[in-house]
Parts: structure tokens; C-alpha cells; sequence
């Protein structure tokens, strides 16, 4: 069985830090060479919060995205 390992280093959504994964592929979808993009949560060393990281097989750092959207509270008006 084919396997690839991947190191990806990306910025965390919510905190901003500097965060390296490393990633084993495989599978039989690595067999075909095509290079269809994955995805996986990553947790924060420094925030814990999840980020979703989407990518290629051949290291292709694709989008990283918060698990849960923030939604900030608008300010109320005080008029």
C-alpha cells in the first residue's frame, strides 16, 4: 500500500500562532496518482481551538478554516 507523509505548517484561524502537523496518508485513492484534495482538524498547541486544514497528497496546502465560524456580537447603540 502506498503511504505518504506530509509536514504542512499553517497559522491557527482563532489565535494566530504557528502550528506544524505532521500528516500519513494512504489508501487506495493515492494508488490512482490522483491529486484529490483531503481534509483534517487540527487542534491548536497554543489555543486549542480546531482548525480544518484542506489539502493535497502531494503537499499542496489547499484553504485552513475554524471548525466553528466566529460570530461576533455587534456592539448595542447607545442612542
Amino acid at each position: 500500500m502506498l503511504a505518504l507523509e506530509l509536514i504542512l505548517e499553517f497559522a491557527c484561524c482563532c489565535c494566530g500562532h504557528d502550528v506544524g502537523v505532521t500528516l500519513k496518508c494512504e489508501g487506495k485513492g493515492l494508488a490512482t496518482g490522483m491529486d484529490l484534495p483531503a481534509k483534517v482538524k487540527v487542534p491548536c498547541p497554543t489555543c486549542h481551538e480546531n482548525n480544518v486544514i484542506y489539502f493535497t497528497p502531494r503537499g499542496a496546502l489547499l484553504r485552513v478554516a475554524a471548525e466553528t465560524p466566529r460570530v461576533e456580537i455587534p456592539e448595542p447603540s447607545f442612542n
